[in-house]
């Protein structure tokens, strides 16, 4: 029963409410953030889900594509943060590399 207590209570009107006043634009870009903090947890496992985050990314550069412009004016903001998440995922599948002179880590 406490875990009844402690339950946080959701208004679904509140929430479609907020749907039908918030731009499709800003809605779309808030998941894009999400998707992204998605991939970048699949990433930071351990060890690394790379089959979950490579999802991940193919459904936001999916998303990416088919908006294009239309997606508003923080476009190429998502496209960004889409490509870190894409460099992380390459370091996560290639494994750790040292990058200083032998004996220097």
């Amino acid at each position: 029963m406490a875990d009844d207590q402690n339950e946080t209570s959701f208004d679904e009107s509140e929430e479609i409410a907020y749907l039908r006043a918030t731009p499709v634009e800003t809605v779309l870009g808030n998941h894009f953030f999400v998707l992204l903090q998605l991939a970048a947890l699949q990433l930071s496992a351990t060890p690394a889900n790379l089959a979950g985050a490579q999802l991940v990314i193919d459904t936001i550069a999916a998303m990416l594509q088919a908006g294009g412009s239309r997606l508003g004016e923080h476009v190429d903001l998502y496209k960004n943060a889409l490509a870190e998440v894409q460099q992380l995922y390459v370091r996560a599948a290639t494994g750790p590399t040292t990058t200083g002179a032998p004996g220097q880590e």
